[in-house]
């Protein structure tokens, strides 16, 4: 290995180390809940466990994957809820009809695409704030799903429904196709100035990065995973619900900061945003075995999260003074 091969490598372990700083803490307490849940429900390490808690957590994986990759460009989006539950609703009317699953699933993807895309394309054009243009995308969002479908109906085929909510671990193979792309995404010219254009735009632009059309992009693949988050819950429930996705905002959120992911761009990983998804997808599931009340979940919920986000920076204060 050539020594500057060798100096390579080694930045980007660096790199990598600085991206999920405030992350590896909750990698251990991570492994921790998944022991306990383990623990209080056996059943966990059976294929039929594992696949079932696998599509409980898939969801809120892709949610979380969409929010932090905004979040990663200096953005943020209010809209993940909404765009979930179009999703839903679009899959919903049109896989039982003349084009069937496949034509479904393009009609989500694209949708996804256009949604996100054209959110993008105001934010960064029109050099509005995300957080304004998302909130008032969630509106227009989730009164078009409700046109669509105004209450909880339409059909998925069964047998669709079955092989991605039965009793075989598909989801968590969909998660991996979807990490691995991700990275394949990375490696591309849009991919590398994700970073670049929540850390140093002013930077970026200067070196001659296309910040643009990398932001418009992020909104754009934000808003396809939102919406494929909404074919696998109706996937799961054999039809569509306009108003499933409302939860989903500020879970997606909830889990990115968990992850490590700053709100002012450039900061944290994907793998942490997907760290904490998981946290949040085990905690629920531990607490109703451990047999503790919906209002008791919620407040044991919110003391969780705000502890795994501040003993990392409790201790980093503490080793520097």
């Amino acid at each position: 290995m050539s020594i500057e091969a060798a100096g390579d490598r080694s930045l980007y372990w660096r790199v990598q180390l600085g991206r999920n700083h405030g992350a590896r803490g909750l990698f251990a307490v991570v492994v921790l809940f998944l022991l306990l849940y383990a623990y209080l429900f056996p059943g966990l390490l059976t294929v039929e466990g594992f696949s079932k808690f696998s599509q409980t957590w898939f969801p809120l994986a892709l949610t979380a994957m969409a929010q932090a990759l905004l979040m990663l460009t200096g953005g943020i989006s209010l809209a993940i809820g909404a765009t979930v539950s179009l999703g839903a609703v679009i899959a919903a009317v049109t896989m039982t009809q003349t084009f069937g699953v496949a034509g479904g699933i393009a009609a989500v993807l694209a949708t996804g695409l256009a949604v996100g895309a054209l959110s993008g394309f105001v934010v960064v054009r029109l050099r509005l704030p995300a957080i304004i243009v998302t909130l008032a995308s969630s509106f227009i969002i989730g009164g078009a799903a409700l046109l669509v479908l105004p209450r909880p109906g339409g059909a998925i085929p069964p047998w669709f429904s079955t092989l991605l909510a039965g009793d075989t671990p598909v989801a968590l193979g969909l998660l991996a196709l979807i990490v691995l792309a991700w990275k394949l995404y990375l490696a591309t010219p849009l991919g590398l100035t994700i970073y670049a254009a929540g850390e140093n735009p002013v930077g970026a632009f200067r070196s001659g990065a296309p910040l643009d059309a990398a932001r418009i992009s992020a909104f754009a693949i934000s808003g396809a995973l939102s919406t494929l988050a909404g074919l696998f819950i109706a996937a799961q429930t054999g039809s569509g619900d306009p108003v499933i996705g409302q939860a989903f905002t500020l879970n997606s959120i909830a889990a990115a900061v968990l992850g490590g992911v700053g709100f002012l761009g450039g900061q944290g990983s994907m793998r942490g945003a997907l760290a904490g998804s998981l946290l949040l997808a085990v905690m629920i599931n531990v607490m109703f075995f451990l047999g503790l009340p919906p209002v008791a979940q919620y407040i044991a919920q919110g003391l969780i999260i705000v502890g795994a986000v501040a003993l990392p920076h409790l201790a980093g204060r503490w080793r520097s003074a």
